[in-house]
């Protein structure tokens, strides 16, 4: 069976939401079905609102994969990747065979890895890694 873990590399994401439309589409969703979405890491009053005050604003991004996520099934089995993967302006999501080597790299360059906690509900073999700030 192929590898079908995911890797997020958080400082190429831009909060785009790509992957998540693109898997709404991709999967023929109805409007108020997600598999995945992006949350915005900011001051926490809605979505894209930053965190500090000008001029030291900051802001990142999360994609979640929640648990109804089938990873696109149909396309890996054709040996394709999931449309969030293959949709990414910024290479952010690492995806298959490739995870391991870039989750070495990036441990290398000092990003710190982690993995969402069960109680979000979000699949467990997704891995983030972000830079240590």
């Amino acid at each position: 069976m192929a590898d079908t873990n995911i890797l997020v590399n958080l400082d190429r994401c831009i909060g785009c939401w790509t992957c998540s439309l693109s898997c709404k589409v991709g999967n023929q969703l109805d409007d108020d079905v997600y598999y995945q979405t992006v949350r915005t890491l900011g001051n926490g009053d809605g979505i894209d609102r930053p965190a500090g005050v000008w001029p030291n604003l900051t802001m990142s991004w999360l994609p979640v994969w929640g648990g109804d996520c089938t990873k696109c099934a149909p396309l890996v089995a054709r040996g394709e990747n999931p449309y969030c993967v293959r949709s990414c302006p910024c290479d952010a999501i690492t995806y298959g065979e490739a995870f391991y080597g870039e989750l070495d790299r990036l441990q290398g360059d000092g990003f710190r890895v982690f993995k969402l906690p069960s109680w979000e509900n979000a699949r467990d073999d997704v891995t983030y890694a972000g830079k240590r700030r």
